[in-house]
């Protein structure tokens, strides 16, 4: 149960503030929701407090947890990357950001990363690089109490050296 001030992380859309609790009315039946408001966008997400964790939402990544997210950006790929189809690739990635898994977004990242070394990345890759990027800066960012240049800094020297 989250209270009001929390952050949790929605898939696909980042880190929210939990801003309230509310209770609505539908078909004769209440409901708890919470009121989360997305730091990076401001949008504001309604989540039943029933299947909260249904849908995914989570606490932010811990301290503690944030270098195994490092590692897996620095795990090298065993015998060059094979790649599959980009909408193979693509559903794959989709799924793993929609987990709201912050060591998937980091495996998808990793992975476009490196393909990127061998070529151009398509527009529909770039996108979902830039969106793994950042839903991971701004997470663990807001976890480690950094700035996300700080973050940014820190995952591209992994990539770009």
């Amino acid at each position: 149960m989250y209270k009001v001030g929390d952050m949790a992380v929605y898939p696909t859309q980042g880190v929210g503030v939990i801003e309230a609790i509310e209770s609505k009315e539908f078909s004769g039946e209440t409901h708890n929701f919470y009121i989360l408001r997305i730091v990076d966008s401001d949008m504001t997400i309604m989540v039943p407090v029933s299947n909260a964790e249904q849908v995914g939402l989570r606490a932010l990544i811990t301290k503690e947890r944030i270098s195994s997210v490092f590692d897996i950006l620095e795990e090298k790929p065993d015998n060059g990357l094979v790649v599959a189809s980009w909408s193979r690739r693509q559903r794959e990635y989709n799924e793993k950001i929609k987990s709201g898994d912050l060591f998937e977004v980091a495996e998808v990242l990793r992975e476009l990363y490196q393909i990127k070394e061998g070529k151009e990345l398509s527009y529909g890759e770039k996108k979902v690089l830039e969106l793994a990027r950042k839903l991971l800066v701004k997470e663990i960012a807001l976890a480690q109490g950094a700035a996300e240049e700080k973050v940014v800094e820190r995952v591209e020297s992994i990539f770009l050296h």
